[in-house]
């Protein structure tokens, strides 16, 4: 385990709390997931892919990254930073679309 592990941990616990926190607080059954450059919702997603989604794909990449740093560490450069970039980032977007979100309900 890295010690980026524990801000991929913190992030994932933070998306959770996120989720809960959020969830209901959302009226609408599908969220805006991407905005266009006027601003409008470009497409939506259903409320429970949106935000549980999330937890899933943070997962997926984390490991993606496991699999990779494991069988071609000569590929891989950068490991920690990577996860703790994204760790920060992915957590950051999800509020930031959940807070759009419930601020269109």
């Amino acid at each position: 385990m890295l010690p980026a592990d524990y801000v991929f941990g913190l992030a994932v616990a933070l998306v959770v709390t996120f989720n809960l926190y959020f969830g209901l607080r959302i009226d609408r059954e599908r969220i805006a997931m991407q905005w266009g450059r006027s601003g409008d919702p470009t497409w939506y997603a259903p409320k429970w892919f949106a935000m549980w989604g999330m937890v899933v794909f943070m997962g997926a990449v984390r490991l993606f990254i496991w699999l990779a740093s494991t069988y071609a560490p000569r590929s891989v450069h950068g490991v920690e930073l990577g996860i703790v970039i994204f760790s920060v980032i992915a957590a950051g977007s999800h509020l930031f679309v959940l807070m759009k979100a419930r601020a269109a309900s």
